[in-house]
């Protein structure tokens, strides 16, 4: 009774702090156990590295960004020599400092565009279509996997699962599939991005039409509109912003995608980043990380302000 009226607590009270404490002494535990497991698991992992590599892993460690420093040019304007297939005055016949040659002439006249700005031209192109794609097939595999819209759990099923199929493996993968089969180039990155893209944007597609708003739905069907008037003019009005904000954050993702892929033959900026890192051409490394760099900002931003406008300002406030 005086420790009641000592801590001004019930009971009942005094069992919840003490289950309290109790809880919380065992989530310091695990967290203890967690943080020595995974203390554990990285020591191993270094102590493995160090012993595939005959004992130099550590020994290499003080080395760690040398390849930085091996990346500056001998003159910071190289990089912009580099970008702008302008001539170098430290040309030597060597494919170090053969900026004009990677120029693409228009029309047969004077007038040029920058390699590295063709190339990642393509890999825009390669980006967009993909997505073009994935958004298409995603769109028409959607609406036959929400629960609201088909009763077969059967169908359901089969279109569920493969989406996850399509977006199982990732695009280097597939990439690296289709290279085998039509060969390198931008192809087989179109069909790598899009087909993951097609599983992805189908999963996200189908959650959206999920949470629609029935009623206009239902009031078409009392009406006898069938399956395909109901999705068409009840549920896709609702819907398309979501899809088209989905789709644009998508297409970030691919143009980051289509870099990768490109490194290993899919065409694009990324085999002449691969290229030119393996070749130890600093000036043309850097001109391109920065192109990629300004590139990545410009699509991240310009689709971060499409995307408000189709869904409203207010869908991206919260948390602030």
């Amino acid at each position: 009774m005086s420790q009641t009226v000592h801590t001004g607590l019930s009971a009942e009270g005094l069992a919840i702090e003490r289950h309290w404490r109790e809880l919380a002494s065992r989530r310091r535990l695990y967290s203890i156990l967690i943080i020595g497991a995974l203390a554990v698991a990285l020591g191993s992992s270094l102590w493995f590295a160090n012993e595939s590599n005959a004992g130099k892993f550590f020994d290499r460690l003080p080395h760690f960004f040398d390849f930085a420093g091996d990346m500056l040019p001998r003159d910071g304007w190289e990089v912009w020599r580099a970008l702008f297939d302008l001539p170098s005055p430290y040309f030597d016949g060597s494919l170090k400092y053969d900026y004009p040659e990677g120029r693409v002439y228009l029309f047969g006249s004077s007038l040029y565009v920058p390699e590295y700005f063709y190339k990642m031209l393509e890999t825009l192109n390669i980006a967009a279509l993909s997505t073009l794609i994935g958004f298409v097939f995603g769109f028409m595999l959607c609406f036959l996997a929400a629960k609201n819209l088909v009763a077969s759990r059967m169908l359901r099923f089969l279109v569920r699962r493969y989406m996850e199929v399509l977006r199982a493996f990732p695009e280097i993968v597939i990439a690296g599939f289709f290279a085998a089969v039509l060969s390198l180039g931008a192809i087989p990155a179109i069909f790598a991005v899009g087909i993951h893209t097609i599983g992805a944007l189908g999963k996200l597609f189908y959650e959206v039409v999920e949470n629609a708003d029935m009623k206009a739905e239902e009031g078409l069907r009392a009406v006898g509109a069938n399956w395909f008037e109901r999705v068409g003019f009840a549920i896709v009005p609702q819907v398309m912003p979501n899809f088209m904000s989905y789709a644009l954050l998508r297409l970030e993702i691919n143009v980051r995608a289509s870099t990768i892929i490109g490194a290993v033959g899919g065409g694009g900026i990324g085999e002449e980043l691969r290229l030119s890192i393996g070749r130890g051409h600093e000036a043309k490394t850097l001109a391109i990380i920065l192109l990629l760099f300004t590139t990545v900002v410009a699509v991240d931003q310009f689709s971060a302000w499409l995307r408000r406008r189709l869904v409203g300002a207010q869908s991206f406030d919260f948390g602030r």
